[in-house]
């Protein structure tokens, strides 16, 4: 039985679009992956709540703890209260916190789950921020409110510290500190500009050159204290570079630092991997994703699938989501959480499209349409009918 839908184009014409994708690639329950992949979760907003949306922050928890299993159902690890959760982009410190602790709290139902959690700086007030001291304590802060939880560090990129720092030398004082004071094995965040102009010029030098030295350095002095770094620059080459200089120690089990790409324009091939490399572990990139949320099925089959030394299979599942993915986080990048959050209602994981801070208007119904034709032809639409069905209903709020 086909499936159509009448889709307007650029010129506002309506013509019939022919759904062509085929079912979801069925994930192995219980699938043992040889990679760590961490999807990086977005938070359901709750727009029955009686508050001002663009400065309030109100989450519906059910819903959002609920994906959060979902994800683990599928093997996947769980990146919370990072950049897809829209921290610094309507989610605030004390809502994190909170994310967070639930989030903590659920995964204890999932034995062997992963969750590890963004700590930042984001409470401070940027305008009244003047010090590398106060990044420091800033840190410190959520360090310890996570660790007390039990939770996994993800050290998140620092806005503050972008604006006080001088030079390499400010960077490298910053992460030794937090570095010394981890009770456990961290993952390092490098957050491109594209995903937020605030961090231009990270680890002291607009030159990536320059910065990933000082990084692989930050790490060589701390490799005891780093599980990996996730680099999302946009750039495969550039990851390379930076994954052929982790050391071989170190990490969480001493057999080496991780590369966690957070490429989503070309994780298909950097999970993958080349066979290049002094240590086994820096022959290919592991995964903590944005995309990863958008695409879960899929990404737990072809895991599964690359685990089980089937290389074609894996590229097939996972090969045509590229597209998507690339047109998700396509510029203005850190507008992708709407993506994100258009696929999870798309696909019946939650009851609306809206998100916190209002940023469901952060892309046109065009891009939206295009999606909505990538999703299915990287056969990610789980039920058609009822895709379409919710594709009606935006168009028809939009005048069609």
């Amino acid at each position: 039985m086909a499936h159509l839908i009448q889709l307007p184009d650029s010129s506002c014409k309506l013509s019939s679009y022919t759904l062509i994708g085929h079912a979801p690639s069925k994930p192995k329950r219980g699938a043992k992956f040889n990679r760590i992949a961490y999807s990086a979760a977005h938070v359901v907003s709750n727009p029955k709540a009686n508050v001002d949306p663009w400065l309030d922050c109100a989450i519906d928890w059910d819903a959002t703890i609920a994906y959060r299993e979902r994800l683990w159902s599928l093997g996947l690890g769980v990146a919370e209260a990072m950049d897809t959760a829209q921290r610094g982009m309507g989610l605030d410190w004390p809502t994190s916190l909170e994310l967070i602790t639930r989030s903590v709290e659920a995964s204890k139902r999932y034995p062997g789950a992963l969750v590890a959690s963004g700590c930042g700086t984001d409470h401070l007030d940027l305008e009244k921020v003047r010090s590398v001291d106060e990044v420091i304590q800033a840190y410190d802060l959520q360090m310890e409110a996570i660790e007390k939880l039990g939770g996994k560090l993800i050290i998140m990129a620092s806005r503050a510290l972008t604006r006080v720092a001088k030079s390499q030398a400010d960077y490298e004082r910053v992460y030794d500190h937090i570095l010394s004071q981890a009770k456990e094995p961290v993952i390092l965040h490098w957050l491109g500009d594209m995903f937020d102009p605030a961090l231009s010029g990270y680890w002291g030098s607009a030159n990536t050159e320059e910065a990933t030295k000082t990084v692989l350095g930050i790490i060589q002095a701390h490799a005891s204290k780093v599980d990996g770094i996730k680099i999302s620059l946009l750039d495969k080459d550039k990851e390379i570079i930076a994954l052929r200089g982790l050391p071989a120690h170190g990490g969480i089990d001493g057999k080496g630092v991780r590369m966690y790409t957070g490429d989503d324009f070309n994780y298909a091939e950097l999970i993958a991997g080349d066979g290049v490399g002094a240590a086994a572990i820096n022959q290919h990139s592991d995964a903590l994703l944005g995309i990863f949320d958008a695409i879960a099925p899929a990404a737990s089959a072809a895991l599964a699938e690359l685990a089980d030394g089937h290389i074609d299979n894996f590229h097939n599942i996972l090969g045509p989501t590229v597209p998507l993915s690339r047109h998700i986080f396509k510029a203005p990048t850190r507008f992708y959480k709407t993506g994100v959050v258009f696929m999870a209602w798309l696909n019946g994981h939650q009851s609306h499209f809206t998100m916190v801070g209002g940023q469901q208007s952060s892309r046109s119904l065009m891009h939206l349409i295009e999606l909505f034709k990538l999703a299915d032809q990287a056969n990610l639409l789980e039920d058609p009918e009822f895709a379409i069905n919710r594709m009606k209903s935006l168009l028809a709020i939009n005048g069609f």
